[in-house]
């Protein structure tokens, strides 16, 4: 304790910090975030020393940690401030304790991790919170008023200026900004004039001292007049409470409360915004809140809550209160059920559960008829419940990235007919069989385990199944409406022949496979745009008897030895060309003629056999832009 007001240590207890690796200190700013050395000061302490304890030695009420120079949050009684900085070096790849209490006792440290005895706050900060001051203010726009000194206020979407000066007891006048306008008086120096919207617009004219304090003010009033609804942002100020002025601004509609530390309860905490009477939308999202304020239920008005990354375990039955919600954000925290009474929001169409501990789907969404999309993504589920999905006709998008998913499970032969887009990205399934779905238009199930793949071709649009262990991928009907198909980096032998038939097929990606062949359809089809077929054993090509609107053609790393005799003459629209690392020899023609028909720009050709005879066959393509011919066989390259 004899330390506590010292800005450095002696050699005594230099010799007491050596002794334990346990030991160290930590560096206490004052409440100015510019500190000079005048109000730092250095405490020795434990990793089992409470912020409580130092606070008591420091004969002060709180401590504040602030990281990167971002948010400042109050810490608990019970915390450990050194052992805070431990876990942080730690974070950082330091795992050599002495190292650790080197680096600790650094005050460098201070810039990445830093504890305050008091609050520290920012101008810019604070002006943007509320701006406040008495100064000269005019009522209205004629020459008929005096002016008088007042107590003027900007906050939220208002400006406040008070019937007697620098009094906050007498009444109050409220000028609504949203939709006004701010103006820089001519004939008076350092002077605005706020003016409300409306037929029935006021007027207050304020008088400021300086040209700075009158740029303040026009700045941040020219933000809230050009809003056309009543919204406030004030997220990221490291708030525990809310401007008690803010309830003047009753026609707030949004209010956006991100990345602070709200509290509960008191003055201007979350039990107080029941008083906003418009209010529509509250975004609360990383407030570390812990449990759900069942204040939040009072709010009749809300239609769009976001409560995101909070810590909470679970929902209190007075959420069915809620019944104008539409949009319930709820990622991010530790939720393994919902209650009954959710299902009273009858109104609710977007409901995020994603990064939470579900097991199953949750049966409440049963009975939330208007909900059309699930997502569960980085939940805990094993098994893709098709039967429970049925049930759910109003479902049409299902999100379950990032699970543990590792079978779908139909315990009947029921058909779905709701369900048009669905991701399984990321998860343990090693075959799938959505055949049942017969209005999917959408799927994604890449980076599995899958090796069979089963769909109805009935309205399927898109398939992106890259990075499997596919091996065969069958879809019946042939999928009339198909028209991208991603199968790369799969053990597929051959393309399958369904594939061949999709007359709307546009984008074919079947690299990093085994194919030894593509059959001619594909080459030759209609409606393909692009095709990837690198990094596969294709030998030969079959030949193009069409003209055909391919724009983009991948076919390196095969073992090529000749491409389409006719590939230039028949694919008038090839942009990008890449046989790169094959065994080409020679290139085909292209049209002859006194124009050139080719619309080639990129062509890369690197690590091949071409030799001098390739370079007339290049002149034939105008509008060449890029063009690879490293590791091949030239002797000579001509103007």
């Amino acid at each position: 304790r004899s330390c506590l007001n010292r800005s450095r240590f002696g050699s005594r207890e230099r010799d007491w910090l050596k002794e334990d690796v346990g030991r160290g200190c930590v560096y206490v700013y004052g409440g100015d975030s510019a500190a000079t050395p005048s109000d730092l000061r250095l405490v020795l302490c434990t990793v089992d020393t409470s912020a409580s304890e130092i606070c008591d030695g420091e004969g002060r009420k709180n401590l504040f940690l602030q990281l990167h120079g971002d948010l400042v949050r109050r810490l608990e009684p019970t915390e450990k401030p050194l052992q805070i900085v431990y876990d942080y070096l730690a974070g950082l790849g330091f795992d050599d304790p002495v190292r650790m209490q080197e680096e600790a006792a650094n005050s460098d440290l201070s810039c990445m991790i830093r504890f305050y005895s008091e609050k520290p706050c920012q101008v810019e900060q604070l002006d943007r919170i509320l701006l406040s001051g008495v100064y000269n203010v005019r009522k209205g726009k004629t020459q008929l008023h005096k002016w008088a000194e007042r107590l003027v206020i900007l906050c939220g979407t208002c400006l406040i200026v008070s019937s007697v000066k620098d009094s906050h007891t007498g009444k109050m006048h409220i000028l609504p900004l949203v939709g006004g306008k701010v103006e820089e008086m001519k004939r008076r120096q350092y002077t605005l004039a706020f003016t409300s919207a409306g037929a029935q617009a006021q007027t207050y004219h304020v008088s400021f001292e300086t040209l700075i304090e009158c740029q303040r003010w026009h700045r941040q009033a020219s933000t809230v007049v050009s809003m056309r609804l009543g919204m406030v942002d004030l997220s990221c100020y490291s708030l525990e409470e809310v401007p008690e002025h803010l309830f003047y601004s009753q026609d707030i509609i949004y209010l956006n409360l991100r990345h602070n530390f709200m509290r509960s309860s008191g003055a201007g905490s979350l039990d107080s915004l029941c008083r906003f009477s418009q209010l529509k939308s509250l975004n609360l999202s990383h407030n570390r809140l812990g449990e759900f304020p069942v204040s939040l239920c009072e709010i009749s008005t809300l239609t769009e809550l976001n409560i995101s990354c909070n810590g909470l375990h679970y929902l209190p039955s007075q959420v069915g209160k809620l019944l104008n919600l539409q949009t319930f954000w709820l990622d991010g925290n530790f939720l393994t059920s919902l209650p009954e009474e959710l299902g009273s929001l009858q109104q609710l169409s977007c409901l995020g559960l994603s990064f939470n501990n579900f097991c199953e789907l949750p049966a409440i969404c049963e009975k939330l008829i208007t909900l059309d999309k699930l997502a569960l993504a980085g939940n805990l589920l094993e098994t893709l419940d098709l039967a429970v999905l049925n049930r759910m006709s109003h479902i049409k998008n299902v999100d379950l990235r990032l699970n543990n998913l590792k079978r779908a499970a139909a315990d009947t032969l029921e058909g779905n007919k709701s369900v048009t887009y669905m991701d399984l990205r990321d998860n343990q399934m090693t075959d799938l069989d959505l055949s049942s779905l017969g209005s999917l238009e959408q799927l994604h199930c890449e980076r599995n385990k899958l090796k069979e793949l089963t769909l109805s071709g009935f309205s399927l649009r898109a398939l992106y199944a890259n990075s499997n262990c596919l091996a065969a991928v069958n879809i019946y009907p042939v999928p009339g409406q198909l028209t991208c198909l991603e199968l790369s980096h799969n053990q597929l032998q051959c393309v399958p022949d369904w594939a061949c038939e999709a007359k709307k097929l546009e984008v074919l990606d079947v690299s990093y496979n085994l194919l030894v062949e593509l059959p001619s359809r594909i080459l030759s089809s209609l409606s393909l745009r692009k095709l990837m077929a690198g990094h596969n054993h294709l030998q030969s090509l079959p030949p193009l008897l069409e003209h055909v609107p391919l724009e983009v053609l991948d076919l390196q790393h095969n073992l090529l030895t000749k491409l389409p005799e006719m590939l230039f003459v028949k694919a008038l629209n090839l942009r990008y060309l890449n046989a790169s690392a094959n065994s080409l020899e020679s290139l085909p023609s292209t049209c002859t003629g006194e124009e050139s028909l080719s619309m080639l720009q990129l062509l890369y050709l690197t690590n091949n056999n071409l030799t001098d005879q390739c370079i007339p066959v290049l002149v034939g393509h105008p509008s060449l832009r890029i063009l690879h011919l490293a590791n091949n066989n030239l002797q000579s390259f001509p103007a």
